[in-house]
């Protein structure tokens, strides 16, 4: 019996699929799975180091811990990740429209790319600025404004301000206003 060159590349395709799925479904590393373990071991650690920082604090010391600012750092961080893919959600639900203009698609498009734009150039900042002998810093760019947060062990001065400042300027390059704000770290 001779089959023909379609039906032996039907059966190709069909033997792969299901190769591939037998793959999926028994391999050892599912990424969806324990990125929600992470979550929760994660809620785990911060309600044990909350109940030990809460335990220490009623026993009458002063408790200043640094982890606590590092996960203020962290929640500004997050929170702002998360608006931005809201917008992104938004802005994908107005690309994917086919009722309104290609301009306006168009338009959707390019804020998108300038909302990762801004995110790489944040993250790029904040790595120069630890770089610069800093211990955390957190950038948020709105519009032509920009805030940063410095956390640092070594007095601050209107010099290092002033350096942080130019190289914002240098790698940003649109800003009206840049403001930096420095945190001191016990």
């Amino acid at each position: 019996m001779l089959l023909k060159k379609q039906t032996v590349w039907l059966l190709t395709m069909l033997s792969l699929v299901v190769v591939l799925s037998v793959y999926y479904i028994t391999s050892p590393e599912q990424k969806g799975n324990e990125l929600a373990a992470v979550k929760q071991e994660e809620k785990a650690d911060q309600k044990e180091k909350e109940t030990k920082t809460d335990t220490e604090a009623k026993e009458g010391d002063t408790v200043i811990s640094q982890v606590a600012g590092d996960e203020e750092f962290e929640a500004l961080r997050l929170k702002l990740q998360d608006d931005r893919s809201e917008l992104k959600e938004q802005l994908n639900a107005v690309v994917a429209t086919t009722d309104l203009p290609a301009s306006e698609r168009s338009e959707a498009v390019d804020q998108m790319k300038k909302l990762n734009e801004i995110a790489q150039k944040e993250e790029m900042l904040e790595t120069l600025i630890k770089a610069m002998d800093y211990e955390d810093a957190l950038v948020r760019a709105d519009g032509a404004t920009v805030k940063i947060i410095v956390k640092s062990k070594k007095e601050s001065s209107k010099s290092e301000a002033n350096a942080i400042i130019q190289m914002v300027k240098k790698e940003i390059g649109e800003t009206n206003f840049v403001a930096v704000e420095f945190q001191p770290t016990k």
